[in-house]
């Protein structure tokens, strides 16, 4: 790939950063790559790991990209309901040539209108609510439907960067990506997955994030409404 390929990452606050920073890492290495963190203003953003990255693009400096990427975090709650952030995603889909998601990324695209009628992946404990958006679950690590290529949970980012990688500049070059980065997963744990980790244990997990999944809950609830209200 010998153009400059224009790849857009949205920094968002509380993103989770693995989110980003994963699939950046990956991005960054494809022949002709251009990445642009993308937020409103270039102040600093505080992701969830109590530490801030520098945005490079501003919204409304923002070239036109190749490849649009929404990552994850808590902060998708506040995107949900955010039309700048929504109306920003869908002039950029528009002409873009691959839309694209990691974690529960894919509820913003869902919220902006971005995924009805197609399949997407999403964090497990997210993936439920993808229907509100007219979106279909997919419990993949990656889940490809024309354009739109999406990543499951956190570390599955790596995977789908790969993944794009390998769209965008052949699988050779993803394959000699996958080796320098040696991406060569061995968990000390085999429990990274619903059916593995055992109900007692998702149950667990799931108490311990109620009170902010009620709040996440609302939010889905509003933004489906909304745009179904657009539809």
């Amino acid at each position: 790939m010998s153009e400059t390929c224009h790849i857009g990452m949205l920094l968002f606050p509380q993103v989770t950063q693995l989110d980003l920073t994963g699939p950046v890492q990956i991005l960054s290495r494809v022949p002709g790559a251009c990445v642009h963190l993308l937020w409103k203003a270039k102040a600093p953003v505080m992701t969830d790991a109590g530490f801030s990255i520098n945005p490079t693009t501003a919204f409304d400096d923002c070239p036109q990209l190749d490849v649009l990427c929404v990552p994850g975090g808590f902060g998708i709650v506040d995107l949900l309901g955010d039309s700048g952030t929504l109306d920003f995603l869908r002039r950029q889909a528009a002409a873009a040539r691959y839309v694209t998601s990691v974690c529960n990324g894919s509820l913003v695209l869902g919220a902006a209108g971005l995924l009805q009628g197609y399949r997407s992946a999403c964090h497990w404990n997210w993936r439920h609510y993808l229907p509100a958006f007219g979106a279909i679950p997919g419990d993949e690590r990656i889940v490809r439907d024309r354009n739109r290529i999406s990543g499951g949970g956190v570390t599955a980012g790596i995977d789908f960067a790969l993944a794009l990688a390998a769209e965008l500049a052949g699988e050779e070059t993803a394959r000699m990506l996958q080796l320098g980065f040696e991406y060569d997963p061995q968990p000390p744990f085999d429990c990274g997955s619903p059916a593995r980790a055992g109900a007692a244990r998702v149950a667990a997990y799931q108490e311990r994030l109620a009170p902010r999944m009620q709040a996440a809950e609302r939010a889905v609830a509003v933004a489906s409404l909304s745009l179904r209200a657009g539809s």
